[in-house]
């Protein structure tokens, strides 16, 4: 269908203004908008397809292709993806991976170029970036913006290496995104200058309408774990300029039901005008990486969407250069073959190699975990003691956590949580961010290895087990995604977080994005890497 007329009730974002009209679509461009007399009252609506201005689509667990073919059902006609979970496992060749397999789907990927490789230098990593290989990524025209600049400490301090990848995203005119979970006052204005030009972790409404006031765009996130749209949302009303819609980390299963069409529902439920919604969904994104991506205006690419109606946006069609990719709840593009890429060299582990001595600790620093955020706070417990050693005790929630260097044998590193919920069993996941070492919680150094084992076995793969069930979804690509069929795989995360639930006992809205995000120092207050216990706002490990 490369050339035909659709007609419906057409939103034009950019004047406010709805009209009853045809689009003329040619070789996969609107060639003519024309407005019609004959209004039909009710019918469908025309607008700009949806786009995820910041996600890592490795947290999918699908290959690019396999999330396309989720994302597009949704009105999802392009993403802004940074491939910094790959990268942090296999270097540049990750990066190449993920922009040739989505490469096989209409859907329209705009890659960055990962700026923090690794996070950090307290944590081991499968790769490393430097400024001159984010020189060679910022050249080609598959890499449109220079990826998150986790590294905000490196910004403030002025670390030559951060610095020089910054001039060359610069030097190539291409924006820069940002990561900078409570930053403020002077810090934050330091960090913004720098260049630095949108920040998706804000958590309060008071620290990114700060943000806004210094320039910087705030992206709203509502992703499987992370979610701040309740206590942003209320900034679009007068901000809608400079503000998106992402997702971050979107788990199979909830990319199923829904993607940045739940924001845009949800935000018009609460009044909010329905251009400012759509400016932020729709156009925000486009403009600001120069995505080739239409926007329902003459000489455009024909990408755009049908919906039922303006307040539940229902996606009827997705269409994507002019091809129906999605109708009525059902994906159009056919699954692509997918090769496999990975970096696995961990040894099985014994029981023992989980236990913590007793030291005659009368309080011991227990990561706090925060259900929907990333941040966690920093709590002191007293631990309990079993025959001279520190154990997990269900009674008062007190967990212990481990993190095993995935990328070769190491001593594993070993800590406490609180407020999972789990009452028996663990959980283990070599989706682990940012670099993707194993991290695993548990009722006992027992549970905590057969779970740690299964996902060893399986060269990468998430695994919640008890006494008598090993249940395991195997990631084989780079230990963070499968190269199944999309739906499949959410069908299969869906039955293994269900058993982490009902089963094992957890809390937890999303237990294991809850537990990838347990490694990630870069994250206020207290987080776990293979190499120790490290606190955030000091950026220094903790002493056990």
């Amino acid at each position: 269908m490369n050339n035909f007329k659709i007609t419906g009730n057409i939103v034009d974002i950019y004047k406010q203004h709805i009209f009853w009209g045809s689009l003329q679509i040619e070789h996969g461009f609107i060639v003519s908008i024309v407005p019609l007399a004959d209004e039909k009252k009710g019918a469908p609506y025309i607008l700009p397809g949806f786009i995820d201005s910041h996600v890592h689509i490795e947290s999918s667990m699908l290959v690019p292709s396999e999330f396309a073919r989720l994302a597009v059902v949704h009105g999802t006609v392009g993403t802004v993806s940074d491939p910094h979970e790959i990268a942090n496992v296999c270097g540049l060749d990750g990066v190449h991976y993920m922009i040739e397999n989505a490469k096989t789907v209409p859907l329209k990927f705009c890659f960055g170029a990962p700026s923090c490789v690794p996070a950090t230098q307290f944590e081991t990593a499968g790769a490393a970036i430097d400024a001159d290989e984010i020189n060679q990524l910022l050249s080609m025209p598959d890499i449109h913006y220079l990826s998150e600049m986790m590294n905000f400490p490196g910004v403030l301090h002025d670390d030559a290496e951060v610095m020089k990848k910054i001039t060359w995203a610069k030097h190539h005119q291409k924006p820069i995104d940002g990561h900078a979970p409570g930053l403020t006052g002077k810090d934050a204005k330091k960090y913004i200058e720098a260049g630095i030009t949108t920040d998706h972790e804000c958590f309060t409404y008071e620290e990114a309408r700060e943000k806004l006031s210094l320039g910087m765009k705030i992206i709203i996130r509502e992703g499987s774990a992370a979610k701040n749209f309740d206590a942003l949302i209320d900034l679009l009303n007068e901000h809608a300029d400079n503000m998106m819609f992402c997702s971050d980390d979107k788990h199979p299963d909830s990319l199923a039901i829904g993607h940045i069409n739940q924001l845009c529902a949800r935000a018009a439920a609460k009044g909010i005008s329905i251009y400012k919604i759509l400016q932020a969904a729709c156009i925000n994104p486009v403009k600001h990486y120069a995505m080739n991506v239409g926007t329902l205006k003459e000489n455009d690419p024909a990408d755009f969407i049908i919906v039922n109606n303006l307040s539940a946006f229902d996606v009827i069609k997705t269409f994507i250069n002019g091809q129906l990719v999605a109708e009525n709840g059902v994906s159009l593009l056919n699954p692509a073959t997918a090769d496999i890429i990975n970096q696995f060299d961990c040894p099985k582990k014994l029981a023992e190699n989980f236990s913590i001595p007793f030291q005659a600790q009368t309080e011991i620093p227990v990561i706090a975990v925060l259900d929907g955020q990333l941040i966690t706070h920093k709590m002191m417990m007293q631990p309990t003691v079993v025959a001279s050693q520190m154990v997990s005790d269900t009674s008062k929630d007190l967990l212990k956590i481990v993190v095993v260097n995935r990328y070769r044998d190491e001593v594993v590193a070993k800590a406490f949580i609180t407020n999972t919920g789990i009452k028996k069993g663990a959980l283990a996941s070599s989706v682990a961010h940012d670099s993707h070492n194993i991290v695993a919680v548990g009722v006992s150094d027992e549970m905590i290895c057969k779970a740690v084992n299964a996902v060893i076995e399986a060269n990468g793969g998430i695994a919640a087990v008890d006494d008598h069930h090993t249940h395991l979804l195997a990631l084989p690509v780079a230990g963070l995604m499968s190269v199944n069929n999309g739906y499949e795989v959410a069908n299969a995360y869906t039955a293994i977080d269900a058993f982490a639930k009902n089963q094992l006992g957890s809390t937890l809205s999303a237990p294991f994005m809850s537990i990838s995000f347990m490694a990630l120092l870069v994250i206020p207050a207290l987080k776990l890497s293979d190499k120790g216990l490290f606190d955030g706002n000091q950026f220094s490990f903790v002493d056990y």
